[in-house]
């Protein structure tokens, strides 16, 4: 390792050889304005905000981008003619786009605003011709508004990075926008609903479709019973939205905020977790003794489905028919609590808190309900959610802990490590190795499939038989196993792929970070941290112990895998165009 001695501001430092200045920077606590940089996905220096003034060079460099390769370099960020570009850059920006910022979903949450802020920007100093577009409000999950799009291109790039490509730039110069191929809405293309285009982008060109109206509606219905339900990783990321540290565990904060926001229920998505391990790990377990389809992929992820149907259609049999978490919690509340609760089920309105925008699509696909209802009527984000505490007043940091509400409130260890990658894979493992062993197995953390590498694999001897699984995530790297299975090279029986990179921690509907906080912290660790840790601490770490999902199957569904199971908590997938 090579360290070269610099400067920066006239200060003396070392650094490795290479180092981008933006990386020294930060590293020695100088804070350079980026609006297009995302490290490892769009590292392009387009938006020229991080220009910087190395010494002999004949113009301003992108620091996110320069290295720093000799001795003795000499680097200031910060001089009257930088400010004077970068104040000048924010005034061009600025006149051709949409300034409607009180009424913008990312009003104190925006990047470009928060730099216009602090460089004090005239934002009509440059007056002219202006671009305009109709919004593209032609999917569940999202809104594109091109008008406040700075063509950062943070979203192609994220887009690119998930395997999917449906968004670019079309046509040049002040034409340019960033769209579909042929300007196609996003509905006619095969977009797989993942968002993580809306975590990324720095404005509020895209964001999630916010169904918050629905939910107050719902709330304030005197004929309507509203049960809401949350996801694993929420508990996670909640905290976030109100200033907490990153991987704070707000469970009990956002039980006490939901019941004050007026549901009638509070229930535990993990226990949609802990069943989906006891009908999934059945369904494994059939497959490989009776001849199934293997390898077995896990169905958990909405937009990981749908980016197989639309993709790979021929390999839709590996999948599991079991719903996810979300729809078999919502499928259990509308028939099973229904029923103990003496509520007609068509007077229920569930609503899920989840990580992810492609819920909102999951909720409407056919085969998700039965009797003309759907298993969830409303499935809003985290970000959604936080809105609509802060909307009601409750001053979430102040509350209290309070309890889930019993009959679906308990949730095993692991439950909730299903909102991190390879989560879903250790919690099968629990119960699958406990089933075919017929023992209550005290090592049961299978730390090989942890992590947020691109994909981790292992092979676990369970009762004299070696299962090899894998666990990946973002699509990118499914297509690459894949395109194994379709080859026939694939050796693994059980496979766990996340739509998202990091899984549901990192998911599209999950708190905006600017790009300085997620080029320089590891988001998807310090959240999954947050629930290998609740994991630890619960007084159930199997699904199979879960005493809630032990009185569903001898009160109702009988057995995993029964008639009735497969009844409300298994579907089936359908080929889509590409």
């Amino acid at each position: 390792m090579e360290m070269l001695n610099i400067k920066i501001n006239g200060r003396d430092y070392t650094v490795e050889k290479n180092t981008t200045i933006l990386e020294a920077c930060h590293k020695f606590g100088i804070k350079i304005p980026t609006l297009c940089y995302l490290k490892e996905i769009n590292e392009i220096g387009a938006c020229r905000m991080c220009l910087c003034e190395v010494k002999g060079a004949r113009s301003l460099v992108a620091a996110c981008v320069y290295p720093i390769d000799r001795e003795g370099t000499e680097i200031y960020t910060n001089t009257p003619e930088i400010q004077k570009y970068r104040k000048t850059n924010l005034e061009l920006l600025v006149s051709n786009h949409d300034k409607k910022c009180i009424s913008c979903p990312r009003n104190d949450s925006c990047e470009l605003q928060k730099l216009c802020l602090e460089y004090g920007v005239d934002e009509s100093k440059f007056q002219g011709e202006e671009t305009k577009y109709e919004e593209d409000r032609s999917t569940l999950h999202l809104v594109r508004n091109n008008n406040k799009c700075i063509l950062c291109r943070r979203c192609v790039a994220a887009c690119k990075n998930q395997y999917v490509s449906v968004i670019g730039a079309n046509n040049r110069g002040f034409d340019t926008q960033i769209s579909c191929a042929f300007d196609q809405d996003l509905n006619n293309v095969s977009c797989v609903s993942c968002g993580q285009c809306t975590v990324v982008c720095p404005t509020g060109a895209l964001v999630e479709r916010d169904d918050t109206e629905k939910v107050f509606a719902a709330i304030a219905d005197p004929t309507k019973h509203v049960v809401v339900h949350t996801a694993p990783s929420i508990r996670a990321t909640l905290g976030e939205c109100f200033g907490m540290p990153i991987g704070t565990n707000v469970t009990g904060k956002m039980v006490a905020a939901l019941k004050m926001l007026g549901f009638d229920k509070v229930f535990d998505t993990n226990f949609g977790a802990d069943l989906t391990i006891m009908e999934e790990g059945t369904e494994f377990i059939d497959r490989v003794k009776n001849g199934g389809t293997l390898p077995m992929i896990t169905s958990c992820s909405p937009g990981w489905i749908k980016f197989c149907e639309h993709y790979y259609p021929d390999l839709i049999p590996h999948l599991s028919t079991c719903k996810s978490p979300q729809q078999m919690q919502g499928a259990m509340i509308k028939s099973y609590y229904a029923e103990k609760a003496g509520i007609d089920p068509k007077d229920i309105v569930v609503v899920s808190v989840m990580p992810c925008v492609a819920k909102k699509f999951e909720i409407k696909r056919d085969d998700q309900g039965r009797d003309g209802m759907q298993d969830n009527d409303i499935s809003i984000t985290t970000r959604e959610l936080a809105k609509m505490i802060k909307r009601a007043g409750i001053q979430f940091t102040d509350l209290e802990d309070e309890n889930f509400d019993p009959i679906m409130g308990i949730g095993s260890g692991a439950g909730t490590i299903f909102g991190a990658s390879g989560g879903v894979m250790e919690a099968a493992l629990r119960t699958v190795a406990d089933v075919l062993t017929g023992q209550d197995l005290p090592e049961f953390e299978y730390n090989e499939v942890r992590g947020m590498d691109d994909v981790k694999e292992a092979t676990y001897n369970v009762a004299g038989m070696d299962v090899k699984v894998a666990v990946t995530s973002g699509l990118k790297n499914a297509a690459k196993l894949l395109d194994d299975i379709r080859a026939g090279k694939s050796e693994y029986q059980f496979i766990e792929v996340m739509c998202c990179p990091g899984g549901c921690i990192n998911g599209g509907g999950q708190p905006i970070q600017p790009g300085h906080v997620r080029n320089f912290v590891d988001l998807k660790a310090k959240r999954a941290e947050a629930l290998y840790d609740d994991d630890k601490n619960l007084p159930f770490r199997k699904s199979h112990d879960n005493p809630e999902i032990k009185a569903i199957y001898d009160e109702y569904l009988e057995k995993p895998g029964s008639h009735k199971a497969h009844e409300l908590l298994h579907t089936s997938y359908v080929a889509r165009e590409k």
